[in-house]
């Protein structure tokens, strides 16, 4: 009976009855260990969907006082391993998952444990592959492609007992979105509930990324507007992007928003937050990013969304669709334009290799692959005897943005191992991974690095589509 009544309160929850669930789970919450371990993880969610200190503390406190629940039931004796009742086996289940939840909210509070993470990262090519996929699951991104269709599955059976269900809502709009399926089920997630406010921020984020990728940039700076003002998960980057959308409107566009985008740009390092004594790595890119404006004359960034769409993998999203990539390709033509007709400045040669990184993946997706080739190259100028003509190195004379070289050789890399040229993406992605250190988002670099080395060196161990000219 108590099991039943832990998972009616559950369905409660799924159903989008918040309130009910709580209250039915916190009235058996001190000595039901299936309570109390429910309850603790609906905390922990609201928790790690807000951000807020006062959350993460009450969710940590609330998830200790489960964990003592599950220790009461749990074996009293160790030496003998065998004859668990079934009870004592769930409890050994329950703690288990109390010590895991526990310690992913400390991630959160302790900064000596961010450090430890931090450090680990550095010696994050050594991780074996298993170990890895366990890292993306939990939450790091770029470990390898996801099998949308064991998602879709996995997803399938819940949609049908909870169609309004708004966790699930919002799991069925991520699949169509991966897809490239953007008129996603957000909105419909959103309608769904009133009372949980953090299911609406992520589907805002991410409708804030679709309307980006139609380049709708009225509509993506309307939901940056609406994640700045009731959102606290990084008012930095909202800033940021706030200020991104609208330097891609002309002046009279603009004047509805009563916002400057130059303004709003010198707001972001203000705006700065620490989780755990440790800055966002998306807060440190939009910060580095936004300096420039901090002078009377302010040099524009060339093109900011389609840069941040960059680095939250966007490309891969548009790629499915020829108009998107298309009118991407489009703007950043014009982005180029623009950068030839100005006179050159010391950011130059940073806005000219944004551009070409950029400009090759959309030329890759578009099935123009030796163009695609030629601005990677031109974007990382590592391996010079690729290009098609005599450029001048510009990796020496970027002054910023340095992440763009190992991200510029990972493209390349991924191209080539894409055209089965097997030798040369290994050697592209193992100049990426040993050479560039300490640049912008590089932990998320190093993990695609990882993750296309293992796809190559597995296609070189087979003998598939190695190159004859390959070194």
């Amino acid at each position: 009976m108590i099991l039943q009544d832990c998972m009616a309160a559950l369905d409660l929850f799924l159903l989008n009855e918040f309130d009910e669930a709580l209250t039915r789970l916190k009235s058996r919450n001190k000595d039901s260990m299936y309570h109390a371990l429910t309850y603790a993880t609906i905390l922990e969610m609201q928790a790690m969907m807000t951000f807020d200190p006062e959350n993460i503390l009450a969710a940590g406190n609330t998830m200790k006082e489960a964990q003592a629940v599950c220790q009461r039931y749990r074996k009293k004796s160790t030496f003998n391993s065998k004859n668990f009742t079934e009870e004592e086996l769930h409890a050994e289940v329950c703690y288990a998952e109390c010590l895991l939840q526990r310690a992913a909210l400390t991630f959160l509070q302790d900064e000596n444990m961010i450090s430890f993470i931090k450090g680990g990262m550095k010696m994050l090519s050594l991780l074996p592959t298993r170990t890895l996929r366990l890292l993306e699951f939990v939450g790091f991104s770029g470990t390898g492609e996801g099998d949308v269709e064991d998602a879709e599955k996995l997803l399938k059976p819940y949609l049908k007992k909870y169609p309004k269900g708004s966790i699930f809502l919002f799991f069925a709009g991520r699949i169509e979105e991966i897809k490239g399926n953007l008129d996603a089920r957000f909105e419909e997630c959103c309608e769904a509930q009133q009372h949980w406010k953090q299911f609406h921020h992520m589907c805002y984020w991410e409708l804030m990324w679709c309307f980006t990728y139609k380049r709708h940039w009225k509509m993506a700076y309307f939901y940056a507007d609406l994640l700045s003002k009731e959102n606290a998960w990084s008012k930095a980057t909202y800033a940021y992007m706030k200020a991104a959308y609208l330097s891609m409107l002309s002046r009279e566009e603009c004047q509805p928003f009563e916002e400057n985008e130059v303004a709003l740009f010198r707001q972001v390092p203000s705006l700065k937050q620490k989780i755990a004594g440790k800055s966002l790595p998306t807060e440190k890119f939009a910060i580095r990013k936004a300096r420039r404006y901090n002078t009377d004359n302010a040099i524009p960034l060339p093109a900011p969304p389609l840069e941040m769409m960059y680095i939250w993998n966007g490309y891969t999203v548009i790629g499915k669709h020829k108009d998107l990539t298309e009118g991407m390709l489009k703007t950043l033509n014009e982005a180029q334009q623009t950068l030839e007709q100005q006179p050159r400045t010391e950011f130059t040669t940073d806005d000219q290799c944004v551009v070409s990184l950029l400009k090759g993946l959309c030329l890759k997706h578009l099935g123009c692959k030796e163009e695609a080739e030629h601005y990677f190259t031109l974007s990382s100028c590592a391996i010079l005897t690729l290009q098609k003509k005599k450029e001048s190195c510009s990796e020496s004379q970027i002054k910023y943005d340095h992440y763009l070289v190992p991200n510029a050789l990972l493209e390349h890399g991924l191209l080539c191992l894409e055209e089965g040229r097997i030798n040369e993406a290994i050697k592209l992605l193992e100049t990426a991974k040993q050479n560039y250190k300490n640049y912008s988002m590089e932990s998320r670099t190093h993990f695609r690095i990882q993750a296309a080395l293992h796809k190559a060196r597995g296609t070189a161990v087979n003998g598939d589509h190695c190159s004859p000219s390959s070194p």
